[in-house]
């Protein structure tokens, strides 16, 4: 797969199960309940999460998550693949949750590997909801 595939984030130095371990133990921190599954075709981790402990810089939208984290060229890529919609009142709350994610997941990458891997977005980073709001081309017709 390539980064025209809704990569949200990629991992450079580090392989699939160790980031899906590192962004389960985030969520579990910030009250999700957290099921990880594993396949061999295609090769992937799952990671989906519950809401379980109310926080109130979860938005209603974030309820309920889901990845898909598939090996790379020295590394590993994350998909984000639901929630696909966010509500307009949750939007806010919810760029902010995706910050904040990122910023975690760049900073104990860094640090656990004695900053030999690294967490890079890629060229067209993808979430699911961001690709609906895009605006269209027009209709040269």
């Amino acid at each position: 797969m390539g980064e025209s595939n809704g990569d949200w984030l990629r991992v450079r130095g580090i392989g699939r199960e160790r980031f899906a371990g590192y962004l389960a133990d985030y969520l579990g921190s910030i009250g999700y309940t957290v099921e990880r599954s594993e396949s061999t075709e295609p090769l992937e981790s799952r990671l989906v999460g519950r809401l379980e402990r109310m926080n109130p810089a979860v938005p209603p939208s974030a309820n309920a998550l889901e990845f898909r984290l598939y090996p790379t060229s020295g590394g590993a890529a994350l998909v984000w693949t639901a929630p696909t919609e966010v509500a307009g009142a949750d939007r806010s709350r919810m760029d902010r949750l995706v910050r904040e994610m990122q910023t975690h997941l760049e900073r104990v990458v860094h640090s656990e590997s004695h900053a030999t891997a690294k967490v890079v977005r890629p060229t067209e980073s993808h979430l699911p909801w961001a690709s609906a709001e895009r605006p269209r081309a027009p209709d040269p017709t």
